[in-house]
Protein backbone atom coordinates (compact mmCIF):
# COMPACT_ATOMS: atom_id res chain seq x y z
CA UNK A 1 0.00 0.00 0.00
CA UNK A 2 1.04 3.44 -0.69
CA UNK A 3 0.99 6.21 2.28
CA UNK A 4 -2.50 7.58 0.82
CA UNK A 5 -4.08 4.16 1.00
CA UNK A 6 -2.92 3.05 4.77
CA UNK A 7 -4.28 6.28 5.56
CA UNK A 8 -7.86 4.97 4.49
CA UNK A 9 -6.92 1.91 5.90
CA UNK A 10 -6.09 3.42 9.64
CA UNK A 11 -9.53 5.01 9.46
CA UNK A 12 -11.48 1.78 8.49
CA UNK A 13 -9.73 0.32 11.31
CA UNK A 14 -10.70 3.00 13.70
CA UNK A 15 -14.08 2.92 12.18
CA UNK A 16 -14.66 -1.00 12.59
CA UNK A 17 -12.53 -1.32 15.62
CA UNK A 18 -11.13 -4.91 13.35
CA UNK A 19 -8.50 -5.03 11.10
CA UNK A 20 -10.45 -8.44 9.98
CA UNK A 21 -13.46 -5.52 9.17
CA UNK A 22 -11.14 -2.74 7.69
CA UNK A 23 -9.79 -5.41 5.28
CA UNK A 24 -13.65 -6.31 4.10
CA UNK A 25 -14.19 -2.61 3.94
CA UNK A 26 -11.33 -2.45 1.73
CA UNK A 27 -11.16 -5.47 -0.67
CA UNK A 28 -7.73 -6.69 0.74
CA UNK A 29 -6.12 -9.43 3.09
CA UNK A 30 -6.24 -9.04 7.04
CA UNK A 31 -2.31 -9.11 7.10
CA UNK A 32 -2.09 -6.56 4.53
CA UNK A 33 -4.35 -4.33 6.51
CA UNK A 34 -1.82 -4.96 9.84
CA UNK A 35 1.11 -4.22 7.63
CA UNK A 36 -0.16 -0.70 6.59
CA UNK A 37 -0.79 0.50 10.02
CA UNK A 38 2.15 -1.16 11.46
CA UNK A 39 4.25 1.08 8.59
CA UNK A 40 1.73 4.20 9.36
CA UNK A 41 3.31 3.80 13.08
CA UNK A 42 6.83 3.32 11.97
CA UNK A 43 6.57 6.43 10.05
CA UNK A 44 4.87 8.20 12.23
CA UNK A 45 6.93 6.76 15.40
CA UNK A 46 3.96 6.56 17.54
CA UNK A 47 1.49 3.73 18.34
CA UNK A 48 -2.00 4.43 17.00
CA UNK A 49 -3.45 1.13 18.18
CA UNK A 50 -4.04 -0.19 22.03
CA UNK A 51 -4.35 -3.85 20.23
CA UNK A 52 -5.46 -7.22 22.51
CA UNK A 53 -7.37 -10.68 21.38
CA UNK A 54 -10.54 -9.23 21.72
CA UNK A 55 -10.36 -5.45 20.61
CA UNK A 56 -8.64 -3.03 19.02
CA UNK A 57 -8.87 0.94 20.31
CA UNK A 58 -7.31 3.85 19.38
CA UNK A 59 -4.98 5.50 21.51
CA UNK A 60 -4.62 9.26 22.51
CA UNK A 61 -1.96 9.82 19.43
CA UNK A 62 -4.58 7.74 17.03
CA UNK A 63 -7.91 9.81 18.30
CA UNK A 64 -5.92 13.16 17.72
CA UNK A 65 -4.58 11.61 14.25
CA UNK A 66 -7.77 10.18 13.11
CA UNK A 67 -9.26 13.54 13.27
CA UNK A 68 -6.83 14.97 10.63
CA UNK A 69 -6.89 11.60 8.79
CA UNK A 70 -10.59 12.38 8.39
CA UNK A 71 -10.47 16.11 7.24
CA UNK A 72 -7.49 15.13 4.68
CA UNK A 73 -9.16 12.34 3.07
CA UNK A 74 -12.13 14.60 2.52
CA UNK A 75 -10.38 17.15 1.19
CA UNK A 76 -9.22 15.10 -1.20
CA UNK A 77 -12.19 13.23 -1.79
CA UNK A 78 -14.27 16.40 -2.50
CA UNK A 79 -11.32 18.06 -4.86
CA UNK A 80 -11.41 14.56 -6.92
CA UNK A 81 -15.40 15.04 -6.73
CA UNK A 82 -15.44 18.83 -8.34
CA UNK A 83 -12.94 17.63 -10.78
CA UNK A 84 -15.07 14.57 -11.91
CA UNK A 85 -18.37 16.76 -11.50
CA UNK A 86 -20.00 14.89 -9.25
CA UNK A 87 -20.39 17.39 -6.89
CA UNK A 88 -23.89 17.89 -8.36
CA UNK A 89 -25.41 14.65 -7.12
CA UNK A 90 -23.31 13.62 -3.80
CA UNK A 91 -22.99 10.20 -3.05
CA UNK A 92 -21.65 7.82 0.31
CA UNK A 93 -22.94 6.83 3.33
CA UNK A 94 -23.72 9.35 6.22
CA UNK A 95 -24.18 8.06 9.89
CA UNK A 96 -26.31 10.54 12.27
CA UNK A 97 -27.34 9.98 15.75
CA UNK A 98 -29.59 12.15 17.88
CA UNK A 99 -31.61 11.80 21.12
CA UNK A 100 -34.44 8.90 20.33
CA UNK A 101 -37.78 10.60 20.83
CA UNK A 102 -36.26 13.90 19.21
CA UNK A 103 -34.45 11.63 16.45
CA UNK A 104 -38.19 10.29 15.98
CA UNK A 105 -40.33 13.42 15.69
CA UNK A 106 -37.44 16.02 14.29
CA UNK A 107 -34.27 14.15 12.33
CA UNK A 108 -36.29 11.17 10.95
CA UNK A 109 -38.32 13.27 8.49
CA UNK A 110 -35.27 15.35 7.57
CA UNK A 111 -33.14 12.81 7.09
CA UNK A 112 -35.93 11.75 4.95
CA UNK A 113 -36.38 14.48 3.07
CA UNK A 114 -32.33 14.75 2.47
CA UNK A 115 -32.37 11.22 0.94
CA UNK A 116 -34.98 12.46 -1.77
CA UNK A 117 -33.04 15.32 -2.58
CA UNK A 118 -29.61 13.62 -3.13
CA UNK A 119 -30.70 9.56 -3.96
CA UNK A 120 -26.75 8.81 -4.19
CA UNK A 121 -26.67 9.21 -0.74
CA UNK A 122 -27.40 6.85 1.78
CA UNK A 123 -27.97 7.51 5.80
CA UNK A 124 -27.40 5.41 9.15
CA UNK A 125 -29.33 6.76 12.15
CA UNK A 126 -28.38 6.01 15.62
CA UNK A 127 -31.32 7.41 18.03
CA UNK A 128 -30.42 6.66 21.87
CA UNK A 129 -30.53 8.25 25.11
CA UNK A 130 -26.62 8.35 25.56
CA UNK A 131 -24.22 10.74 24.99
CA UNK A 132 -22.45 8.97 21.16
CA UNK A 133 -19.19 9.25 20.83
CA UNK A 134 -18.61 9.82 17.09
CA UNK A 135 -15.04 8.43 17.07
CA UNK A 136 -15.49 5.25 18.63
CA UNK A 137 -19.16 5.16 16.86
CA UNK A 138 -17.87 6.02 13.81
CA UNK A 139 -20.61 9.13 13.41
CA UNK A 140 -20.43 12.12 11.46
CA UNK A 141 -22.77 14.15 12.88
CA UNK A 142 -25.15 14.64 16.17
CA UNK A 143 -27.58 16.03 17.64
CA UNK A 144 -27.10 17.52 20.80
CA UNK A 145 -29.28 18.97 23.56
CA UNK A 146 -26.78 20.61 26.50
CA UNK A 147 -24.38 22.82 27.52
CA UNK A 148 -20.96 21.17 25.38
CA UNK A 149 -18.10 20.76 27.30
CA UNK A 150 -14.35 21.67 25.57
CA UNK A 151 -13.41 19.39 22.75
CA UNK A 152 -12.28 19.15 19.40
CA UNK A 153 -15.36 18.76 18.11
CA UNK A 154 -17.16 21.47 15.55
CA UNK A 155 -20.48 22.84 16.92
CA UNK A 156 -22.93 24.71 14.55
CA UNK A 157 -25.99 25.82 16.57
CA UNK A 158 -29.43 25.75 15.93
CA UNK A 159 -31.33 26.31 18.54
CA UNK A 160 -32.51 26.29 22.52
CA UNK A 161 -34.59 23.60 24.19
CA UNK A 162 -36.62 24.12 27.37
CA UNK A 163 -37.08 21.85 30.23
CA UNK A 164 -40.59 22.23 31.55
CA UNK A 165 -42.97 20.71 34.31
CA UNK A 166 -46.19 18.92 32.71
CA UNK A 167 -49.27 17.16 34.22
CA UNK A 168 -52.61 16.45 32.95
CA UNK A 169 -55.70 18.99 33.62
CA UNK A 170 -57.07 16.15 35.12
CA UNK A 171 -54.18 15.82 38.08
CA UNK A 172 -54.23 19.46 38.63
CA UNK A 173 -57.69 19.79 39.52
CA UNK A 174 -57.36 16.82 42.26
CA UNK A 175 -54.05 17.80 44.08
CA UNK A 176 -53.87 21.76 42.75
CA UNK A 177 -51.19 23.25 40.59
CA UNK A 178 -47.80 23.99 42.45
CA UNK A 179 -47.30 27.59 42.34
CA UNK A 180 -43.57 27.23 43.51
CA UNK A 181 -40.81 24.62 43.70
CA UNK A 182 -41.27 23.96 47.13
CA UNK A 183 -45.12 23.58 46.82
CA UNK A 184 -43.83 19.65 44.57
CA UNK A 185 -43.39 18.39 48.08
CA UNK A 186 -46.23 16.02 48.74
CA UNK A 187 -47.34 15.54 44.58
CA UNK A 188 -47.22 12.37 42.73
CA UNK A 189 -43.98 12.76 40.22
CA UNK A 190 -43.37 10.95 36.81
CA UNK A 191 -39.49 10.97 37.00
CA UNK A 192 -36.80 9.42 34.28
CA UNK A 193 -34.20 7.36 35.19
CA UNK A 194 -31.31 6.41 32.69
CA UNK A 195 -27.81 4.14 32.76
CA UNK A 196 -29.34 2.70 35.82
CA UNK A 197 -29.16 5.95 37.76
CA UNK A 198 -32.13 7.06 40.09
CA UNK A 199 -33.88 10.07 40.22
CA UNK A 200 -31.98 13.11 40.60
CA UNK A 201 -33.25 16.84 42.01
CA UNK A 202 -35.25 18.83 39.75
CA UNK A 203 -33.42 21.98 38.95
CA UNK A 204 -35.17 25.60 38.86
CA UNK A 205 -33.70 29.21 38.72
CA UNK A 206 -33.94 29.50 42.75
CA UNK A 207 -31.86 26.18 43.15
CA UNK A 208 -32.96 22.42 43.36
CA UNK A 209 -35.80 20.29 44.98
CA UNK A 210 -35.55 16.63 45.92
CA UNK A 211 -38.61 14.70 44.98
CA UNK A 212 -39.73 11.09 46.14
CA UNK A 213 -41.18 9.90 42.55
CA UNK A 214 -44.28 7.77 42.54
CA UNK A 215 -43.15 6.32 39.09
CA UNK A 216 -39.92 6.29 37.43
CA UNK A 217 -39.79 4.99 34.02
CA UNK A 218 -36.46 4.60 31.63
CA UNK A 219 -38.79 5.89 27.98
CA UNK A 220 -39.28 9.40 27.90
CA UNK A 221 -42.46 8.59 25.82
CA UNK A 222 -43.86 6.34 28.19
CA UNK A 223 -43.48 9.48 30.94
CA UNK A 224 -45.04 11.88 29.02
CA UNK A 225 -47.97 8.96 28.68
CA UNK A 226 -48.07 8.73 32.08
CA UNK A 227 -48.65 12.75 33.14
CA UNK A 228 -51.55 12.28 30.42
CA UNK A 229 -52.74 9.50 32.18
CA UNK A 230 -53.32 12.02 35.21
CA UNK A 231 -50.21 9.56 37.48
CA UNK A 232 -48.71 13.33 38.33
CA UNK A 233 -46.08 15.28 37.34
CA UNK A 234 -43.72 15.25 34.97
CA UNK A 235 -40.34 16.84 34.22
CA UNK A 236 -39.49 16.62 30.14
CA UNK A 237 -37.72 18.87 27.41
CA UNK A 238 -40.60 20.99 25.95
CA UNK A 239 -40.29 18.82 22.39
CA UNK A 240 -41.24 15.43 24.20
CA UNK A 241 -44.41 17.26 25.17
CA UNK A 242 -45.07 20.19 22.85
CA UNK A 243 -48.64 18.13 21.62
CA UNK A 244 -50.51 17.02 24.04
CA UNK A 245 -49.40 21.00 25.06
CA UNK A 246 -51.14 22.38 21.92
CA UNK A 247 -54.10 19.83 22.58
CA UNK A 248 -55.04 20.34 25.79
CA UNK A 249 -53.51 17.08 27.19
CA UNK A 250 -51.34 18.80 29.33
CA UNK A 251 -50.07 21.94 31.15
CA UNK A 252 -46.85 23.31 31.93
CA UNK A 253 -46.51 24.37 35.29
CA UNK A 254 -43.89 26.65 37.08
CA UNK A 255 -42.77 28.30 34.18
CA UNK A 256 -41.31 31.16 35.84
CA UNK A 257 -38.69 29.07 37.73
CA UNK A 258 -37.47 27.10 34.83
CA UNK A 259 -34.02 26.79 34.34
CA UNK A 260 -32.64 28.70 30.96
CA UNK A 261 -33.17 27.03 27.59
CA UNK A 262 -30.19 24.54 27.21
CA UNK A 263 -28.66 25.04 23.51
CA UNK A 264 -29.22 22.87 20.70
CA UNK A 265 -25.95 21.87 18.59
CA UNK A 266 -24.78 19.91 15.34
CA UNK A 267 -21.73 18.58 16.19
CA UNK A 268 -18.93 16.74 14.21
CA UNK A 269 -15.15 15.69 13.89
CA UNK A 270 -14.40 17.04 10.60
CA UNK A 271 -13.05 20.31 11.89
CA UNK A 272 -12.96 23.76 9.38
CA UNK A 273 -12.91 21.65 6.12
CA UNK A 274 -15.90 19.45 5.89
CA UNK A 275 -16.42 16.95 3.24
CA UNK A 276 -19.27 17.88 0.62
CA UNK A 277 -21.47 15.30 1.48
CA UNK A 278 -21.16 16.13 5.55
CA UNK A 279 -22.16 19.87 4.67
CA UNK A 280 -24.70 19.71 2.53
CA UNK A 281 -26.27 17.44 4.97
CA UNK A 282 -25.25 20.01 7.80
CA UNK A 283 -26.66 22.85 5.81
CA UNK A 284 -29.55 20.91 5.15
CA UNK A 285 -30.54 20.05 9.12
CA UNK A 286 -29.23 23.27 10.29
CA UNK A 287 -31.67 25.25 8.03
CA UNK A 288 -34.49 23.11 8.84
CA UNK A 289 -34.25 22.74 12.73
CA UNK A 290 -33.96 26.73 13.29
CA UNK A 291 -37.48 26.40 11.54
CA UNK A 292 -38.61 23.89 14.46
CA UNK A 293 -40.58 26.22 16.65
CA UNK A 294 -39.25 23.79 19.95
CA UNK A 295 -36.08 25.20 19.44
CA UNK A 296 -37.16 28.72 19.87
CA UNK A 297 -36.57 28.56 23.90
CA UNK A 298 -37.82 29.95 26.32
CA UNK A 299 -40.43 31.50 24.03
CA UNK A 300 -42.33 28.42 22.83
CA UNK A 301 -45.83 27.40 24.60
CA UNK A 302 -45.58 30.26 26.61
Amino acid sequence: MDHLERLRCFVAVADTQSFAGAARRLACSAPAATRAIAALEQRLGAQLFQRSTRSVRLTEAGERFLLDCRRILGDLDASEAAVAGAQAEPAGLLALTAPSMFGRLHVAPLAAEFLQQYPRMRMKLLLVDRVVSLLDEAQDLAVRIAHLPDSGLTAVPVGAMRRVIVASPDYLARAGEPRSPRELVGHRIVAGYFDGQGMTPWRFREGSQALTPTLMVNDSAAGIAAAEAGVGLARCQVYQAAEAVRAGRLRIVLADHEIPAAPVHLVHAAGRRVPAPLRLLIDHMAARLRDQPVLAGEAFLR
